[in-house]
Parts: structure tokens; C-alpha cells; sequence
């Protein structure tokens, strides 16, 4: 247990780090990423979560699942559609506050506002923390140094997508008259829920192994539908430009590389 929550907490905290890394570029940069780079962008993080749904935690559910005895596709897809459910229904409660939607005005509200926009992008990075740590869970208990390199590259490949996630917040609340400082804060904040829930996902796991293969089904369900949801939508929203599919392609290769080469 103790070897499953070092390995969670570094593979969470590289993937935090990732996310304060390019909310730092507000010190660097005055202006938000250009829209086709910031299209490209969100194709590549698509690809990324992607990849990593499939390779890092849905076969291995399935797999798992098949070594304790049970249905493989059961919990596989139970837990997908419980991951979906979940964040549907937090679309419910705080729907699409994103980045671009928010603009920051001067008044009493706009310390509120600040705060829900990064409630709504951080929302969104919890599957990420328990996808990773439940990928290293596994890994832990199962002893495989197969297991750990794959557990690796999904922590590497959604910390790659999670640098421009932390300039996607601070840049524009920069924009928007927020002082440098504040808005980095702002935007590393957004990450800290992924070391948070990776934790909390390790416990569990370790308290309820059979729940394992629901668990990695789960944060499977979820990232897909951020995905949908989401980045895809993001990716595409200039006609006539394969930015976004191009983002999607080379991030679905990158990961898919990176997961069954070092897995």
C-alpha cells in the first residue's frame, strides 16, 4: 500500500507540476496562444486521453477483471458508463464554464466568478488524478515492471496535456486585468485535485481490490467524455481546418507509442 501511494503521489504530482508549468507562461507571455495553436492543442490532448482511455485502463480492466473470475466486459463497461454518469452530472451542476466562455469583469462578483472557472477546469482534471493513480495501484499490486512503464507514460502523456491547460487559465484571466500572480495561482490551483484524487483512488483500490477493475473502467468513462464533450468540440471550431485532427491523430500515436513500447 505504502509503495502504491509513493508512486501515485509522483505520477500525480509530475502531472501537477506539468499544469503549474504552463500556467507559468503568464509571466512570460502577454497574450493567449494563437487559435490555431490553441485548436492543435486541444486535438492533441484528445488524442492523448484517448490512447490512454483504451491501453492504460481499459484493457487492463478488462484483464484484471478475467483474472479474479469475473465477466471481463462487465465492470468494464459498468464502470464506463459510471464514469460518464458522474461527470454528466457535474456538467449538470456547474455546465460548461470553460476558459473561453469566461470573461472577467470588474464588481463584487468577480472574485466569485474567478473561483467557479477554476472549480469547472478543475472538475474536469479529476479523472485524470485517479486514472493515474489507479494505473499505478495496479502496477503496485501486481508486481509487473510492465505495468509501472505504462503507469509512467499515461502520467507523462496527460502531463503533456496538461501544460497548455494551465496557460488556457491563466493567460486569459490575464488578459482580463488579473495581476500576473494571481492568475498563476489560478491556474496551478486547477491541478492540485489530481494528486488529491489519485491518493484517494490508491486507498480505495487497496481496501477494495475487486472494485480495481470498475475503478480503471471508471476513470476511462471519464475521460473519454471530456473528451466529447469538450476538447474535440474545442478542436474543431473553425471550418475548414484539420488542426484539430491532426492535434487528435498525433497525440493518439504519441500515447499509443508511449504505452505499449515502454509497456
Amino acid at each position: 500500500m505504502t509503495q502504491a501511494l509513493l508512486w501515485a503521489a509522483g505520477g500525480t504530482g509530475l502531472t501537477a507540476l506539468l499544469t503549474a508549468l504552463g500556467a507559468a507562461t503568464v509571466f512570460f507571455f502577454k497574450k493567449a496562444a494563437s487559435p490555431h495553436l490553441h485548436r492543435l492543442l486541444l486535438g492533441f490532448a484528445a488524442g492523448v486521453m484517448i490512447a490512454a482511455s483504451v491501453w492504460s485502463l481499459l484493457i487492463p480492466a478488462i484483464d484484471q477483471a478475467g483474472e479474479m473470475g469475473m465477466i471481463g466486459w462487465l465492470p468494464a463497461a459498468g464502470g464506463f458508463l459510471l464514469g460518464i454518469g458522474f461527470l454528466t452530472a457535474m456538467d449538470a451542476l456547474l455546465p460548461h464554464l470553460t476558459p473561453e466562455s469566461f470573461h472577467l469583469k470588474a464588481g463584487p462578483d468577480a472574485r466569485h466568478r474567478s473561483a467557479l472557472l477554476v472549480l469547472a477546469v478543475t472538475l474536469h482534471n479529476i479523472p485524470e488524478g485517479m486514472a493515474v493513480g489507479i494505473s499505478f495501484a495496479l502496477a503496485s499490486y501486481s508486481g509487473d515492471p510492465a505495468a509501472f512503464t505504462a503507469a509512467l507514460a499515461l502520467a507523462l502523456g496527460i502531463g503533456i496535456q496538461n501544460f497548455p491547460e494551465g496557460a488556457a487559465i491563466s493567460l486569459p484571466l490575464r488578459q482580463e486585468g488579473m495581476g500576473r500572480g494571481r492568475s498563476f495561482v489560478m491556474g496551478a490551483l486547477s491541478g492540485l485535485v489530481e494528486p488529491v484524487f489519485g491518493i484517494l483512488t490508491v486507498l480505495i483500490a487497496g481496501s477494495i481490490q475487486p472494485l480495481m477493475p470498475w475503478l480503471l473502467s471508471f476513470a476511462a468513462g471519464a475521460m473519454l467524455y471530456v473528451v466529447v464533450e469538450e476538447l474535440i468540440p474545442g478542436a474543431q471550431l473553425e471550418e475548414m481546418s484539420h488542426l484539430g485532427t491532426w492535434g487528435v491523430m498525433a497525440g493518439f500515436l504519441i500515447m499509443m507509442i508511449l504505452d505499449v513500447a515502454l509497456g
